[in-house]
Protein backbone atom coordinates (compact mmCIF):
# COMPACT_ATOMS: atom_id res chain seq x y z
CA UNK A 1 0.00 0.00 0.00
CA UNK A 2 1.49 3.42 -0.63
CA UNK A 3 0.80 6.61 1.90
CA UNK A 4 -2.00 7.63 0.44
CA UNK A 5 -3.82 4.27 0.71
CA UNK A 6 -2.81 4.03 4.30
CA UNK A 7 -4.04 7.10 5.48
CA UNK A 8 -8.14 5.80 5.66
CA UNK A 9 -6.53 3.02 8.46
CA UNK A 10 -6.01 6.19 10.80
CA UNK A 11 -9.02 7.28 10.26
CA UNK A 12 -8.60 10.38 7.47
CA UNK A 13 -9.91 10.86 4.02
CA UNK A 14 -7.63 11.86 0.88
CA UNK A 15 -9.02 14.10 -1.51
CA UNK A 16 -8.30 15.87 -4.43
CA UNK A 17 -8.62 19.34 -4.85
CA UNK A 18 -8.70 20.08 -8.34
CA UNK A 19 -10.94 19.45 -11.22
CA UNK A 20 -10.91 19.70 -15.10
CA UNK A 21 -12.75 17.72 -17.99
CA UNK A 22 -10.15 16.63 -19.67
CA UNK A 23 -8.45 15.27 -16.63
CA UNK A 24 -11.93 13.09 -16.17
CA UNK A 25 -11.73 11.97 -19.38
CA UNK A 26 -8.21 11.32 -20.24
CA UNK A 27 -8.20 8.40 -17.14
CA UNK A 28 -5.98 10.75 -14.86
CA UNK A 29 -9.36 11.14 -12.21
CA UNK A 30 -9.79 7.47 -12.32
CA UNK A 31 -5.55 6.57 -11.81
CA UNK A 32 -5.83 9.00 -8.67
CA UNK A 33 -8.69 6.78 -7.39
CA UNK A 34 -6.77 4.08 -7.80
CA UNK A 35 -4.33 5.37 -5.99
CA UNK A 36 -6.29 6.12 -3.73
CA UNK A 37 -8.06 9.22 -3.94
CA UNK A 38 -11.18 9.26 -2.12
CA UNK A 39 -13.46 12.55 -3.40
CA UNK A 40 -12.83 15.56 -4.96
CA UNK A 41 -13.13 19.45 -3.86
CA UNK A 42 -13.63 22.30 -6.44
CA UNK A 43 -13.53 25.87 -6.16
CA UNK A 44 -14.01 29.07 -8.19
CA UNK A 45 -9.89 29.40 -8.62
CA UNK A 46 -10.04 25.83 -9.84
CA UNK A 47 -13.08 26.55 -12.58
CA UNK A 48 -11.46 29.71 -14.07
CA UNK A 49 -7.96 27.97 -14.63
CA UNK A 50 -9.34 24.54 -16.65
CA UNK A 51 -12.03 26.67 -18.28
CA UNK A 52 -9.95 29.42 -19.25
CA UNK A 53 -6.35 27.78 -18.88
CA UNK A 54 -7.48 25.32 -21.76
CA UNK A 55 -9.07 24.42 -24.80
CA UNK A 56 -11.17 21.60 -23.41
CA UNK A 57 -14.28 23.56 -23.00
CA UNK A 58 -14.10 25.34 -26.42
CA UNK A 59 -16.54 23.18 -28.57
CA UNK A 60 -19.26 23.76 -26.00
CA UNK A 61 -18.60 27.03 -25.12
CA UNK A 62 -19.51 27.42 -29.39
CA UNK A 63 -22.69 25.53 -28.75
CA UNK A 64 -23.66 27.37 -25.82
CA UNK A 65 -23.41 30.67 -26.93
CA UNK A 66 -24.93 29.65 -30.07
CA UNK A 67 -28.28 28.80 -27.62
CA UNK A 68 -27.72 32.55 -27.05
CA UNK A 69 -26.12 31.25 -23.46
CA UNK A 70 -24.56 34.66 -20.88
CA UNK A 71 -21.34 33.59 -19.62
CA UNK A 72 -22.88 33.19 -16.11
CA UNK A 73 -25.08 30.74 -17.33
CA UNK A 74 -22.29 28.43 -19.62
CA UNK A 75 -19.70 28.58 -16.75
CA UNK A 76 -22.88 27.42 -14.52
CA UNK A 77 -23.47 24.11 -16.71
CA UNK A 78 -19.96 23.63 -17.75
CA UNK A 79 -19.35 23.48 -14.46
CA UNK A 80 -22.12 20.91 -13.49
CA UNK A 81 -21.14 19.18 -16.03
CA UNK A 82 -18.21 18.58 -14.73
CA UNK A 83 -18.71 17.90 -11.03
CA UNK A 84 -21.70 15.18 -12.59
CA UNK A 85 -19.16 13.50 -14.41
CA UNK A 86 -16.67 13.07 -11.68
CA UNK A 87 -19.45 12.47 -8.96
CA UNK A 88 -20.34 9.44 -11.32
CA UNK A 89 -16.75 8.53 -11.31
CA UNK A 90 -16.53 8.20 -7.79
CA UNK A 91 -19.62 6.79 -7.52
CA UNK A 92 -18.26 2.65 -6.40
CA UNK A 93 -16.11 4.47 -3.74
CA UNK A 94 -19.12 6.38 -2.07
CA UNK A 95 -21.21 2.79 -2.44
CA UNK A 96 -18.32 0.67 -1.53
CA UNK A 97 -17.76 3.19 1.80
CA UNK A 98 -21.43 3.21 2.67
CA UNK A 99 -21.75 7.11 1.88
CA UNK A 100 -18.54 8.19 3.91
CA UNK A 101 -16.75 8.94 0.70
CA UNK A 102 -16.89 9.34 -3.25
CA UNK A 103 -17.91 13.01 -3.30
CA UNK A 104 -17.58 15.69 -5.36
CA UNK A 105 -17.71 19.81 -4.16
CA UNK A 106 -19.45 22.63 -6.31
CA UNK A 107 -19.53 25.98 -5.11
CA UNK A 108 -21.98 28.50 -4.99
CA UNK A 109 -21.74 31.54 -6.31
CA UNK A 110 -18.26 32.90 -4.48
CA UNK A 111 -20.95 36.92 -4.93
CA UNK A 112 -23.37 35.57 -2.58
CA UNK A 113 -21.16 34.92 0.13
CA UNK A 114 -23.22 37.48 2.55
CA UNK A 115 -26.82 36.68 0.72
CA UNK A 116 -28.39 34.46 2.96
CA UNK A 117 -31.34 33.91 1.08
CA UNK A 118 -29.44 33.30 -2.03
CA UNK A 119 -27.18 31.01 -1.22
CA UNK A 120 -29.77 28.74 -0.20
CA UNK A 121 -31.59 28.70 -3.32
CA UNK A 122 -28.37 28.50 -5.43
CA UNK A 123 -27.76 25.38 -3.48
CA UNK A 124 -31.12 23.72 -3.72
CA UNK A 125 -31.08 24.50 -7.47
CA UNK A 126 -27.65 23.12 -7.82
CA UNK A 127 -28.63 19.99 -5.57
CA UNK A 128 -31.44 19.50 -7.56
CA UNK A 129 -29.68 19.94 -11.26
CA UNK A 130 -27.11 17.57 -10.31
CA UNK A 131 -29.53 14.88 -8.99
CA UNK A 132 -26.71 12.51 -7.09
CA UNK A 133 -26.50 11.46 -3.57
CA UNK A 134 -22.50 11.76 -3.80
CA UNK A 135 -22.35 15.74 -4.46
CA UNK A 136 -22.12 18.49 -1.62
CA UNK A 137 -23.17 21.76 -2.31
CA UNK A 138 -20.31 24.25 -1.03
CA UNK A 139 -20.89 27.28 1.14
CA UNK A 140 -18.88 29.70 2.52
CA UNK A 141 -18.73 29.54 6.41
CA UNK A 142 -19.64 33.68 6.59
CA UNK A 143 -22.27 34.87 9.22
CA UNK A 144 -24.69 34.58 6.18
CA UNK A 145 -23.32 31.26 5.53
CA UNK A 146 -23.65 29.83 9.05
CA UNK A 147 -27.73 30.08 8.70
CA UNK A 148 -28.12 29.17 4.90
CA UNK A 149 -26.30 25.87 5.95
CA UNK A 150 -27.98 24.81 8.66
CA UNK A 151 -31.58 25.20 6.20
CA UNK A 152 -29.97 23.71 3.53
CA UNK A 153 -28.94 21.05 6.09
CA UNK A 154 -32.18 20.61 7.79
CA UNK A 155 -33.78 20.32 3.71
CA UNK A 156 -31.52 17.05 3.29
CA UNK A 157 -28.61 18.39 1.30
CA UNK A 158 -24.97 17.46 1.46
CA UNK A 159 -22.72 20.76 2.14
CA UNK A 160 -19.16 21.39 2.27
CA UNK A 161 -18.97 24.29 4.31
CA UNK A 162 -15.89 26.27 3.36
CA UNK A 163 -13.40 29.33 4.14
CA UNK A 164 -13.18 28.48 7.76
CA UNK A 165 -10.31 29.51 9.88
CA UNK A 166 -11.46 30.49 13.07
CA UNK A 167 -12.99 28.03 15.67
CA UNK A 168 -15.28 30.36 17.09
CA UNK A 169 -17.17 30.16 13.24
CA UNK A 170 -16.48 26.11 13.20
CA UNK A 171 -18.29 25.48 16.08
CA UNK A 172 -21.21 27.72 15.16
CA UNK A 173 -21.28 25.19 11.98
CA UNK A 174 -20.98 22.41 14.03
CA UNK A 175 -23.71 23.13 16.53
CA UNK A 176 -25.99 24.71 13.38
CA UNK A 177 -25.83 20.86 11.53
CA UNK A 178 -26.57 19.58 14.66
CA UNK A 179 -29.75 22.00 15.21
CA UNK A 180 -30.74 20.31 11.73
CA UNK A 181 -30.53 17.47 12.13
CA UNK A 182 -32.38 17.07 15.42
CA UNK A 183 -35.09 19.18 12.95
CA UNK A 184 -34.93 16.43 10.89
CA UNK A 185 -35.41 13.72 13.52
CA UNK A 186 -38.31 15.55 14.87
CA UNK A 187 -40.25 15.49 12.07
CA UNK A 188 -39.12 12.12 11.35
CA UNK A 189 -37.24 12.55 8.36
CA UNK A 190 -34.47 10.52 7.42
CA UNK A 191 -30.61 11.60 8.49
CA UNK A 192 -28.72 10.18 5.96
CA UNK A 193 -26.80 13.34 4.60
CA UNK A 194 -23.05 14.03 4.67
CA UNK A 195 -21.23 17.18 5.13
CA UNK A 196 -17.86 18.21 6.13
CA UNK A 197 -16.45 21.47 7.25
CA UNK A 198 -13.34 22.80 5.33
CA UNK A 199 -10.97 24.27 7.49
CA UNK A 200 -8.03 25.92 5.86
CA UNK A 201 -4.67 25.73 7.73
CA UNK A 202 -1.80 26.99 5.55
CA UNK A 203 -3.02 30.90 4.83
CA UNK A 204 -2.47 31.15 8.69
CA UNK A 205 0.83 30.31 8.56
CA UNK A 206 1.35 32.22 5.43
CA UNK A 207 0.11 35.47 6.58
CA UNK A 208 1.44 35.66 10.51
CA UNK A 209 4.99 33.81 9.98
CA UNK A 210 7.12 36.83 8.95
CA UNK A 211 5.61 39.04 11.62
CA UNK A 212 6.36 36.31 14.08
CA UNK A 213 10.00 35.85 12.95
CA UNK A 214 10.21 39.75 14.63
CA UNK A 215 8.09 38.89 17.57
CA UNK A 216 7.94 35.19 18.82
CA UNK A 217 9.79 33.23 16.34
CA UNK A 218 9.67 29.95 18.08
CA UNK A 219 6.08 30.42 16.77
CA UNK A 220 6.67 30.21 13.14
CA UNK A 221 5.39 27.48 11.31
CA UNK A 222 3.29 26.28 14.39
CA UNK A 223 0.10 28.18 14.24
CA UNK A 224 -1.74 27.11 11.62
CA UNK A 225 -1.18 23.21 12.66
CA UNK A 226 -1.97 24.38 16.43
CA UNK A 227 -5.34 26.30 15.21
CA UNK A 228 -6.45 23.27 13.24
CA UNK A 229 -6.01 21.09 16.50
CA UNK A 230 -7.89 23.88 18.31
CA UNK A 231 -10.67 22.84 16.02
CA UNK A 232 -10.16 19.39 16.16
CA UNK A 233 -11.05 19.56 20.01
CA UNK A 234 -14.31 21.15 19.57
CA UNK A 235 -15.10 18.48 17.18
CA UNK A 236 -14.31 15.69 20.00
CA UNK A 237 -16.47 17.90 22.44
CA UNK A 238 -19.33 18.41 19.97
CA UNK A 239 -19.81 15.17 18.17
CA UNK A 240 -18.63 12.57 21.07
CA UNK A 241 -21.69 13.76 23.42
CA UNK A 242 -24.85 11.95 24.25
CA UNK A 243 -26.85 14.66 22.39
CA UNK A 244 -25.16 13.30 19.08
CA UNK A 245 -25.06 9.66 20.26
CA UNK A 246 -28.78 9.80 19.56
CA UNK A 247 -29.01 11.29 16.49
CA UNK A 248 -26.18 8.45 15.09
CA UNK A 249 -28.66 5.87 16.56
CA UNK A 250 -31.09 7.35 14.51
CA UNK A 251 -28.68 7.38 11.31
CA UNK A 252 -26.69 10.28 11.67
CA UNK A 253 -23.52 11.23 10.79
CA UNK A 254 -20.78 13.26 12.35
CA UNK A 255 -19.74 16.54 10.05
CA UNK A 256 -16.22 15.48 9.69
CA UNK A 257 -13.46 18.35 9.59
CA UNK A 258 -11.83 18.51 6.10
CA UNK A 259 -8.25 20.33 6.46
CA UNK A 260 -8.00 22.67 3.25
CA UNK A 261 -5.39 24.67 2.04
CA UNK A 262 -2.71 22.13 2.62
CA UNK A 263 0.04 22.77 0.37
CA UNK A 264 3.01 24.25 2.25
CA UNK A 265 3.25 27.89 0.48
CA UNK A 266 6.50 28.46 2.18
CA UNK A 267 9.33 26.23 0.20
CA UNK A 268 11.53 26.20 3.21
CA UNK A 269 8.81 23.67 4.86
CA UNK A 270 8.00 20.37 3.62
CA UNK A 271 5.93 19.33 0.80
CA UNK A 272 3.76 17.34 3.13
CA UNK A 273 4.44 19.89 6.29
CA UNK A 274 0.14 20.21 6.54
CA UNK A 275 -0.84 16.74 5.97
CA UNK A 276 1.51 14.64 7.90
CA UNK A 277 0.68 16.15 11.36
CA UNK A 278 -3.30 16.46 10.40
CA UNK A 279 -3.89 12.70 11.01
CA UNK A 280 -6.24 11.48 12.59
CA UNK A 281 -9.69 9.96 13.32
CA UNK A 282 -12.77 11.44 11.48
CA UNK A 283 -10.88 13.61 8.89
CA UNK A 284 -10.12 14.45 5.11
CA UNK A 285 -7.57 15.96 3.76
CA UNK A 286 -8.01 17.51 0.67
CA UNK A 287 -5.00 17.99 -1.53
CA UNK A 288 -3.56 19.73 -5.07
CA UNK A 289 -2.00 17.00 -7.24
CA UNK A 290 1.22 18.43 -6.45
CA UNK A 291 0.63 18.16 -2.26
CA UNK A 292 -0.43 14.31 -3.36
CA UNK A 293 2.81 13.96 -5.32
CA UNK A 294 4.77 14.93 -2.70
CA UNK A 295 3.01 12.66 -0.25
CA UNK A 296 2.97 9.39 -2.27
CA UNK A 297 6.88 9.93 -1.98
CA UNK A 298 7.82 10.88 1.36
CA UNK A 299 4.99 10.28 3.38
CA UNK A 300 4.85 8.56 6.75
CA UNK A 301 1.33 8.62 7.66
CA UNK A 302 0.60 8.36 11.52
CA UNK A 303 -1.91 9.36 14.28
CA UNK A 304 -0.96 12.99 15.09
CA UNK A 305 -3.93 14.74 16.50
CA UNK A 306 -5.39 11.99 19.27
CA UNK A 307 -3.80 13.52 22.50
CA UNK A 308 -2.53 16.22 21.12
CA UNK A 309 -4.71 19.21 22.24
CA UNK A 310 -2.92 20.24 25.46
CA UNK A 311 0.47 20.71 23.73
CA UNK A 312 -1.17 22.85 20.50
CA UNK A 313 -3.16 24.40 23.02
CA UNK A 314 -0.39 25.98 24.96
CA UNK A 315 1.14 27.58 21.33
CA UNK A 316 -2.04 29.29 20.89
CA UNK A 317 -1.79 30.69 24.34
CA UNK A 318 1.63 31.64 23.63
CA UNK A 319 0.64 33.39 20.64
CA UNK A 320 -1.81 35.21 22.33
CA UNK A 321 0.59 36.24 25.29
CA UNK A 322 2.70 37.64 22.19
CA UNK A 323 0.13 39.83 21.35
CA UNK A 324 -1.70 38.23 18.65
CA UNK A 325 -5.31 37.84 18.41
CA UNK A 326 -6.21 34.65 16.66
CA UNK A 327 -10.12 35.42 15.84
CA UNK A 328 -8.52 38.66 14.29
CA UNK A 329 -6.46 36.66 12.08
CA UNK A 330 -9.14 33.89 11.62
CA UNK A 331 -11.25 37.00 10.06
CA UNK A 332 -8.74 38.70 8.06
CA UNK A 333 -8.15 35.64 6.53
CA UNK A 334 -11.68 34.92 5.82
CA UNK A 335 -12.11 38.09 4.09
CA UNK A 336 -9.16 37.48 1.73
CA UNK A 337 -10.18 34.01 1.03
CA UNK A 338 -13.70 35.19 -0.58
CA UNK A 339 -11.84 37.92 -2.53
CA UNK A 340 -9.58 35.25 -3.50
CA UNK A 341 -12.86 32.90 -4.86
CA UNK A 342 -14.41 36.13 -6.08
CA UNK A 343 -11.65 37.06 -8.56
CA UNK A 344 -11.15 34.71 -9.96
CA UNK A 345 -14.26 34.24 -10.70
CA UNK A 346 -14.90 37.59 -12.36
CA UNK A 347 -11.91 36.52 -14.46
CA UNK A 348 -13.46 33.59 -15.30
CA UNK A 349 -16.92 35.25 -16.76
CA UNK A 350 -14.71 38.09 -18.12
CA UNK A 351 -12.54 34.72 -20.28
CA UNK A 352 -15.61 33.43 -21.02
CA UNK A 353 -17.04 36.57 -22.72
CA UNK A 354 -13.59 37.13 -24.55
CA UNK A 355 -14.10 33.41 -25.47
CA UNK A 356 -17.65 33.72 -27.21
CA UNK A 357 -16.51 36.87 -28.64
CA UNK A 358 -13.53 35.23 -30.83
CA UNK A 359 -14.61 32.04 -31.32
CA UNK A 360 -18.78 32.52 -32.28
CA UNK A 361 -19.27 31.84 -35.57
CA UNK A 362 -23.00 31.41 -36.06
Amino acid sequence: MNPIQKLPEFGQSPWLDFIRRNYIQNGDLQKMIDLGIRGVTSNPAIFEKAIAGSNDYDSDIITLTGAAKTPEEILDILSIEDVAMAADLFRPIFEETNGLDGYVSLEVSPNLADDEAGTVADGLRLWKELDRPNVMIKVPATEAGVSAFRQLTAAGVNVNVTLLFSTVRYQAIAEAYIEALEERHAKGLPLHMASVASFFVSRVDTLLDSELATKAPNLVGKIAIANSHMAYKIYEDLFKTERFQKLADAGARPQRLLWASTSAKNPAYSPVLYVETLIGPDTVNTMPIETIDAYLEMGQPSDQLTGQYTIQKELIDAFANAGFDIEATADTLQKQAIDKFVEPYEKLLASLKAKQESIYVG
